[in-house]
């Protein structure tokens, strides 16, 4: 039986329907709470990229040990991401996503208070799980809250929040890491989940689980030759890019020699970058998805491969990893174009797959690179990173592009 506060709820939610527009700004300021918790979500998944000298001294770490919080955060996503769904089958969503919510909070309760390594590594665990959940169902849920001609514009905003947690979460991370300390870092994530839940539990409506047929599932999709050699590219691409972009702050303090403040200056303007890139990708994806697809990661490889050869040269370094940043922030973006062009009626599942290899991916980059990094220092993690990206490049090439060309001439047809 409903309690009496979500009686007056449920009424508070019919009232505003009879009225259209108090029903759609209810429904746009639920959009704006699900993109303040991917905002949230993103930047405690990447906070630890600039705090990790700190980390590692503080609880006795090597930095490749202290680098696994972004791998056990990964793991957990692509755990998360596939199971989910079954998981909480006949569950209102709303309450999955506030669900979701909670443990991204504890998560930062934890990460920010941990005694120990064990504890660190839990509070990653949460985060991870969170958000492979959210990303697994943020799709369906906001075509649930908008009319069909709004969903691009809420998809926009959902990954306007993400955008903007990959600018700032590095550079924010490093400087209030100078003044309040990592673990004070980690706490600010507290308050912004703990907002967060409060402008979904007022403005999400119930969700009830919708049962549908049997639909393709996402290793299904796996069959598809095409789709096989997209899942192969992307993850290369995100194993070179983490196996490089995870231990920045150790490269640039050990053999850069910046400081902390030149560090999160440098940082900042990757973000700006990838801000940059983000904008001014979509006339490269229209001109030629395909080319975009093979040249990008090629051009990364390079960057990685004269990161390697310049060593102790900071301004040089800035300008390198100011092009890497506009590169790499922007390039999901041309992936995701790929996946609905490809999938147009399997998006979804589509999707799901996606964050599965993207999350895995992650997890396999951060992770070796770390190994990679405590037993050759950098030259060896960005090394394997060159290698990874040259290997996305090439398997674009074979297999991605004569895919895009099919399709491009079947609509001809």
């Amino acid at each position: 039986m409903a309690t009496h506060a979500e009686q007056n709820r449920v009424a508070d939610l019919e009232r505003s329907a009879a009225d259209p527009l108090e029903a759609s700004a209810r429904a746009w300021s639920a959009v704006m709470a699900l993109s303040l918790c991917v905002a949230t979500l993103i930047g405690s998944e990447f906070l630890p990229i600039s705090l990790l000298t700190p980390i590692a001294t503080d609880l006795h770490l090597t930095q490749g040990a202290a680098g696994q919080a972004i791998s056990v955060s990964g793991l957990f996503a692509v755990l998360t991401s596939l199971a989910i769904a079954t998981a909480t089958r006949g569950l209102d969503r709303r309450l999955v996503i506030l669900g979701l919510t909670i443990a991204m909070l504890v998560s930062g309760l934890l990460v920010a208070f941990a005694p120990n390594y064990p504890v660190f590594l839990i509070g990653r665990a949460l985060i991870g799980v969170a958000i492979g959940g959210f990303w697994s169902m943020s799709t369906a849920i906001v075509m649930r809250l908008v009319p069909a001609e709004g969903v691009p514009r809420a998809l926009a905003l959902l990954n306007g929040g993400n955008a903007l947690a990959t600018t700032i979460a590095a550079p924010l991370g490093s400087f209030l890491g100078q003044y309040i300390g990592w673990r004070g870092a980690f706490f600010m994530v507290v308050p912004l989940a703990a907002l967060t839940f409060v402008w979904q539990w007022l403005t999400l409506p119930p969700m009830p689980s919708q049962r549908r047929l049997r639909a393709a599932g996402p290793f299904g999709l796996l069959g598809q030759r095409m789709i096989m050699w997209g899942m192969a590219s992307v993850a290369l691409l995100f194993m070179g890019q983490f196996a490089l972009f995870t231990y920045l702050r150790p490269f640039l303090e050990q053999a850069v020699g910046l400081g902390v403040t030149q560090l999160s200056l440098v940082l900042l303007m990757m973000g700006g970058a990838g801000l940059l890139g983000t904008w001014t990708i979509g006339r490269l994806i229209s001109r030629n998805l395909a080319g975009t697809l093979i040249a990008a990661p090629l051009c990364m490889a390079g960057i990685a491969i004269v990161l390697i050869l310049l060593r102790a040269w900071p301004l040089a370094t800035a300008v390198l990893l100011f092009l890497w940043g506009s590169i790499g922030t922007a390039l999901p973006v041309a992936w995701w174009t790929w996946m609905s062009r490809v999938l147009p009626r399997d998006a979804e599942a589509g999707g799901g797959l996606m964050v599965a290899v993207i999350q895995f991916a992650i997890t396999l980059g951060a992770g070796g690179g770390g190994l990679l990094y405590d037993r050759g220092g950098h030259p060896a993690a960005f090394g394997a990173a060159a290698m990874l990206l040259i290997a996305s490049g090439l398997v674009a090439m074979l297999g991605v592009r004569p895919s895009l060309k099919a399709i491009g001439r079947a609509h001809v047809a």
